[in-house]
């Protein structure tokens, strides 16, 4: 007769229990409370910079050092008047003048861009941060440098 040798087998179990993100606190076995998460405290907001005030604190200030961390720009001028952001320099002796603007007087409304070289009639006016949802000064100065690039007056890359 042959035998046959039978290996007992184990039987093991597994039990989990998926407790919930939120946390909570046991006043006895029958009743459970969420505990109470306070909001985060929200800095205030100051108040929006009036256009003109926002241009000669933060905006020409930026602007003026990046561009002139450009390689051959010269005789920079900035200013903001009339609701217009201009700027005027030389690269390697050629003039260039642009001008951002904003006919309604804030970041929210409207805006323009427009560009002139080498002496001639400003070119054509392009619209100027349309996609933005929120303005700021860095974005200003941002696309400022990104339209003079694109036209090849600065480079595209840092390096």
């Amino acid at each position: 007769m042959a035998s046959k040798s039978v290996i007992p087998r184990r039987r093991i179990t597994f039990s989990a229990v998926q407790e919930s993100s939120a946390s909570t606190v046991a006043a006895d076995a029958n009743e459970v409370k969420p505990v109470e998460k306070k909001a985060p405290t929200k800095p205030k907001k100051s108040p929006a910079k009036p256009l003109s005030q926002l241009m000669e604190e933060d905006v020409i200030p930026s602007l003026k050092a990046t561009l002139e961390a450009q390689d051959h720009i010269t005789e920079l001028e900035l200013s903001f008047e009339d609701k217009r952001l201009e700027g005027s320099f030389l690269k390697k002796g050629t003039p260039y003048s642009f001008w951002a603007f904003f006919p309604d007087g804030v970041l929210t409304g409207p805006k323009g861009f427009s560009l002139s070289s080498y002496g001639s009639g400003v070119s054509t006016v392009e619209p100027f941060l349309i996609d933005e949802k929120k303005i700021t000064e860095k974005h200003i100065v941002f696309w400022v440098e990104k339209r003079l690039a694109a036209q090849g007056i600065i480079p595209v890359w840092r390096g």
